[in-house]
């Protein structure tokens, strides 16, 4: 999927692929005949039933599940809203190379591939509040190296990301995506102190009030308050729907990426799965927005992908109960009537 015009993402939201219905009804009549009263699995059962619908068979299984994360940087940093500097972003950038990061462990732990994309990590976006972050050409780049990121061979897909500042342009996606004020969106991010929290709340306010008049469509919102690595993470969903790949979001900064997407069309988020609510207070009320129930809640904030990778070795033993489990009658076990 190559995005060459700011239409593309419009184009693609109106031709969303859907999963097989006679899949999940196939799954769903299996965890009935499963050695278990009906339900006794909870949302693992659901688990089961979505992933057949999107692989489109009655035992889905993760062969290929991989952690994509995204970087980039930000000239909002300039204001001081994170606890870190700017350079740290490709500082970790090696680090994710080298094998070094909770997200490698995790996603080993997880029997996830791992990825990481860096974007331009010399020229940060500019500032939003005086300027659109990104051009035209650079989101509609950042959206097709998401695209390109996403294997068509893989059965499950983490997203994450790794941007020092994008809590801040995360806040201000998802304010123009679902309305409210700063206030509403903006959390401590990397830690910053009461000083730093009130910085990026006024950051995101005159962000919102530079960029008021203009229009609200996804790549707008995108290009004027996202980051690369946010535009890449969209860009990914894209193409995973187009695919038929189930996606794990990690944290808030990775849903502020299908903000704007769902705000437009709430059925973008349909193959998605929150894998944890994150500590970020946003996150919380954007899983609300996206329609979507996190599976873990471990108050965890690092990002990378971290939370989404947890949250994969409970879909693998969803998937493992529903594709292992003897029926009642392959164990001569009476049914319960």
């Amino acid at each position: 999927m190559s995005f060459s015009s700011p239409s593309c993402i419009a184009q693609a939201l109106s031709a969303l692929t859907e999963a097989d219905a006679d899949a999940a009804a196939m799954a769903q009549a299996r965890q009935m005949q499963l050695t278990k009263p009906p339900g006794s699995l909870g949302r693992l059962e659901a688990l089961a039933v979505f992933f057949a619908g999107w692989q489109r068979r009655e035992r889905p299984a993760i062969d290929r599940g991989r952690v994509l994360v995204f970087a980039g940087n930000h000239g909002v940093a300039v204001h001081g809203v994170s606890a870190f500097p700017a350079a740290v972003t490709a500082q970790m950038v090696a680090n994710f190379a080298a094998g070094g990061a909770a997200i490698n462990a995790l996603a080993t732990a997880a029997g996830l591939e791992f990825d990481v994309v860096p974007l331009d990590l010399d020229t940060p976006t500019a500032d939003f509040t005086l300027a659109p972050a990104m051009t035209e050409a650079a989101c509609l780049a950042a959206l097709t190296a998401g695209a390109d990121a996403v294997d068509p061979g893989l059965d499950l897909i983490v997203l994450g990301e790794m941007g020092i500042g994008n809590s801040t342009a995360a806040a201000a996606l998802a304010a123009r995506s679902f309305g409210g004020g700063a206030a509403d969106w903006v959390g401590p991010g990397t830690g910053v102190d009461a000083g730093g929290l009130a910085r990026k709340i006024d950051v995101v306010d005159r962000a919102l009030a530079f960029h008021r008049a203009a229009p609200l469509d996804p790549f707008e919102t995108l290009r004027r308050v996202g980051g690369r690595e946010i535009a890449a993470i969209a860009g990914a969903v894209l193409r995973a729907r187009q695919l038929r790949i189930p996606v794990i979001l990690d944290g808030f900064i990775s849903s502020s990426a299908v903000a704007p997407l769902a705000a437009s069309s709430p059925a973008i988020t349909a193959h998605c799965i929150a894998g944890h609510c994150s500590a970020e207070p946003g996150h919380e009320r954007l899983l609300r927005k996206l329609g979507l129930d996190p599976l873990l809640s471990l108050d965890m904030r690092l990002g990378e992908g971290s939370g989404g990778a947890v949250a994969a070795s409970i879909v693998r033993a969803a998937l493992a109960a529903h594709g292992r489990m003897a029926t009642f009658a392959e164990a001569g076990v009476a049914a319960g009537g």
